[in-house]
């Protein structure tokens, strides 16, 4: 009793608030207020590092489970572009040389975390016109010869019942053709007949039999990403600058690089759509048609993209009157363009020389291209490839440069039938003027925007209008 009356009396006492309590506190216990600690609900975010075309670069910070598509809306958001659903993130592997147009699924730090440490790879925003081209003109990426149906299908299947077996659970068509395999282990490259079938890429250890016995396994693709070979035939030794490989998620290097090659671009073309096909099915047929469908969160689908204006809004008017007129005929529509350009010239020309430039007409027409998106000045030929190349094989890409063999000379290089094609354009002097010819002085133009014009409306002597051009964005 006497010991419980002691403890009662000192609990009587009133307690002295403790101005350090986290310095009583279990060592084991957190010195954090419960306000500064994250929520459970709250999505982490990291900073990733986009660069472009111009060498510029831009660091975002986004929530870890960002998709590849909503990247590419953030970047359009911010930097007022418009969205024609060609903007893409693109994966470059430095120290291989390799590289790949990431799904727009597909989720960017997952893709991060198979980076090395020691390697600098990077991650790209340019356009890619082929990304879903395939799904507008399937004729194009697989060529009869490569391509064969089970039996029990009939055998004339119209291209665009091709997509449907391929995104079909139940049948798939089978891709087979020639190319060359490095061999594990050794700098040799072997030709072999290889088949894509539903379980995996197969080649023949006789001939073109396709007998089970003969056939060897040679790749999977769910763990596993495809990419294209960037450097051609400088690190691996390839027989041809047509190469891709599949590397491991968990890729300790190259020696876990299943590398081929193709023989020319339709074939790689062919095979690469097709394990695309093969890998993702239905994905990227949703892909295609929902564009705009964010999946991390991050993209304003409620927010219009700025400057994002269909052409189909734009019509041709005529002020000329007291009452203005929609143009409906379109050769009418066509040459108050050409007028309205001309003018347009003429005035900014005007203006020059009323401020006292030295320039002269002719000057000016040599040199006013140098300020247009599809001008790439002095570019070497393989330079011009590579950058058609990574922005699509559609028909219609292009890009205009100086030559090299001829310096007073310009080139254009296009893309058409998965080839690109140069042609050159001559300058031509005709009673003191200068034009500009690509058929030999039969169409002249005063200078290489009005001639870049006239090709984007009229074939000519192109094998396709120009549609595309390859720009260096800046981020």
């Amino acid at each position: 009793n006497r010991r419980k009356k002691k403890d009662d009396n000192i609990l009587e006492i009133p307690s002295i608030p403790n101005p350090f309590p986290e310095l009583c506190c279990s060592p084991f216990a957190s010195v954090l207020s419960a306000s500064l600690l994250p929520k459970a609900t709250s999505r982490k975010k990291q900073v990733i590092k986009v660069h472009s075309e111009d060498d510029t670069s831009r660091a975002l910070e986004v929530p870890s489970d960002i998709t590849a598509r909503d990247v590419c809306q953030l970047l359009i958001l911010k930097n007022h572009y418009i969205d024609d659903h060609s903007w893409t993130l693109f994966e470059q592997l430095t120290h291989t040389g390799l590289g790949r147009a990431i799904e727009d699924h597909e989720l960017v730090m997952e893709i991060q975390s198979n980076w090395v440490m020691e390697e600098e790879n990077k991650l790209y925003f340019r356009k890619n016109y082929a990304k879903y081209e395939f799904f507008k003109n399937p004729l194009s990426f697989f060529p009869d010869h490569m391509i064969s149906f089970p039996s029990e299908t009939n055998a004339a299947v119209n291209h665009s019942g091709i997509l449907q077996m391929f995104l079909s659970s139940s049948t798939y068509p089978e891709i087979h053709g020639y190319l060359h395999a490095k061999e594990q282990g050794k700098k040799s490259w072997k030709k072999l007949y290889f088949l894509l079938r539903r379980s995996g890429l197969y080649f023949s250890t006789k001939g073109t039999s396709k007998e089970p016995r003969h056939l060897q396994f040679f790749c999977e693709f769910s763990n596993s990403d495809m990419y294209m070979s960037l450097t051609g035939k400088k690190i691996s030794g390839a027989p041809t600058n047509y190469g891709f490989c599949f590397k491991p998620n968990k890729s300790g290097g190259t020696r876990d690089l299943k590398q081929l090659c193709a023989d020319d671009e339709q074939s790689r073309t062919c095979w690469m759509t097709a394990i695309r096909l093969l890998k993702y099915g239905m994905q990227l047929y949703q892909n295609y048609m929902q564009p705009y469908q964010g999946r991390s969160g991050c993209s304003p689908l409620n927010i219009t993209p700025m400057r994002s204006i269909s052409e189909n809004s734009l019509v041709a008017m005529d002020f000329s009157g007291h009452r203005s007129r929609i143009i409906e005929n379109p050769t009418e529509a066509l040459s108050v363009a050409v007028e309205e350009g001309l003018a347009w010239r003429r005035r900014g020309c005007l203006r020059l020389n009323s401020h006292g430039s030295p320039i002269a007409m002719s000057n000016m027409g040599m040199s006013i291209h140098r300020s247009q998106s599809w001008f790439h000045h002095k570019i070497s030929r393989e330079e011009a490839q590579r950058l058609i190349l990574q922005h699509g094989l559609v028909d219609g890409v292009f890009l205009v440069r100086d030559s090299q063999s001829n310096p007073k000379t310009f080139v254009l290089s296009l893309s058409h039938g998965l080839k690109i094609k140069h042609f050159q354009i001559v300058p031509l002097e005709d009673d003191g003027k200068l034009f500009y010819t690509l058929d030999d002085g039969h169409t002249r133009f005063t200078d290489l925007i009005q001639l870049v014009e006239f090709y984007q409306l009229n074939k000519g002597v192109l094998p396709c209008k120009l549609k595309h051009y390859c720009a260096r964005i800046a981020l």
